[in-house]
């Protein structure tokens, strides 16, 4: 039978042998997160002084600022993983955006509102908004786990995949909309800000994908057994495998009507069903093409994987999409939904229920086949080679 690793592993639940970085490390770097209170009002007075410029210099100073006091926190025991400075200085900004976010629903108020109107005025968009909140919770959180996984020297490979889709998300539809949408004619210099979110992912996913997988001490027999088993035999793969069929055709579509097409079919959807996809922000219009682009090949090599057993991308590529479409979907539904969306581009009443069963179905079942290819990976291991030989 199957051995994973222990549970929470990805998490850091336990520490290796051999002494390493202290605890304290993780617990330094969520307060040194919270900091991110005070020092928003320093950054939301330079804003009031109305330079665009010193907005973007002050900026990059507290960035600075984070990263050297994260490393002075590790002074006597430095990670082995350089990426614990870039998940502490993100921590920070999620806190920052977590603050923003508030401050737009009126729950605080005086901590970002000049920065957010001289600034980043596209923050003030419903996309805007709803990425705030996605930032400061959820990437949040998966930026504490990987600072303790790191800590305790123990793998984060999984969360550290999943994070990767999401934010790399995140930034192609938010960078290219701040640029070709309604707000391209007056870019602010604070978008040079948005540089790091461009780079430093990139070089995460490099190196989180290079860390070893997690251990599955699975016979050759067992996995030989599960493979020989065609699709009809899978209840779950096939159900999985037939929504990738109509979710093809979903993104198929609704990239077409993005790309404005003239179809009468395409006309009626979008206008009873989600108007969203035409707001001039552009943020929508993006998303269903990177739907088309991204998410239609994804779909048709994930078939390929339901298929034909042995396929070890499997796992990996799908934690990424999955990753990817969670952050997606929860900031189209909620910007579809929300007030600062103009009423004409807004869900019409009557096609809510409807709009939430679509997306909603359509964000989740990624996350069904990612945790179906974690938790029982046999169909897409290779055995080893001493392993046929035996």
């Amino acid at each position: 039978e199957r051995q994973p690793r222990a549970a929470g592993a990805d998490a850091g639940a336990r520490r290796s042998p051999g002494g390493g970085m202290s605890a304290s490390a993780a617990t330094g770097v969520f307060a040194l997160s919270l900091s991110a209170i005070p020092i928003t009002y320093l950054v939301n007075a330079v804003a009031a002084s109305g330079s665009p410029w010193a907005i973007v210099a002050v900026g990059l100073l507290v960035l600075l600022f984070v990263a050297l006091a994260a490393r002075f926190l590790v002074k006597r025991k430095p990670p082995k993983d350089p990426l614990f400075y870039v998940y502490a200085v993100f921590a920070f900004t999620s806190v920052v955006n977590l603050i923003i976010g508030l401050e737009q629903d009126g729950v605080i108020d005086g901590f970002m509102t000049h920065y957010l109107k001289e600034g980043e005025p596209y923050l003030n968009t419903a996309y805007g908004h709803v990425i705030c909140y996605w930032d400061g919770s959820v990437h949040y959180l998966m930026y504490l786990l990987m600072v303790a996984a790191i800590a305790w020297e123990e793998t984060y490979r999984t969360i550290g995949l999943y994070w990767l889709g999401s934010i790399m998300m995140s930034v192609i539809v938010f960078v290219l909309g701040n640029v070709v949408g309604k707000y391209g004619v007056r870019i602010c210099p604070a978008l040079l800000l948005s540089i790091p979110y461009v780079c430093l992912p990139i070089w995460a996913g490099y190196r989180i994908y290079n860390q070893p997988p997690a251990n599955f001490s699975s016979t050759a027999k067992a996995i030989k057994e599960v493979q020989r088993k065609r699709l009809l035999r899978r209840p779950l793969d096939l159900f999985l495998a037939t929504y990738f069929v109509f979710a093809t055709g979903f993104c198929l579509f609704r990239g077409m009507i993005a790309l404005d097409c003239p179809a009468e079919l395409c006309r009626l959807y979008n206008q009873f069903h989600e108007p969203y996809l035409k707001d001039p922000a552009a943020y929508p219009k993006l998303q269903m093409l990177v739907y088309m682009f991204y998410s239609v090949p994804y779909y048709l090599m994930a078939l390929y994987g339901l298929l034909v057993p042995g396929c070890s991308w499997m796992p990996d590529l799908t934690l990424i999409h999955a990753g990817g479409l969670a952050q997606a979907q929860f900031s189209h539904i909620g910007a579809s939904l929300h007030a600062r969306t103009p009423y004409s581009y807004r869900v019409p009443e009557d096609a809510k229920a409807w709009f939430l069963i679509l997306n909603i179905t359509f964000g989740i079942l990624p996350q069904l086949l990612a945790y179906r290819c974690v938790q029982n990976p046999e169909f897409f291991l290779k055995p080893k080679p001493e392993e046929k030989a035996e």
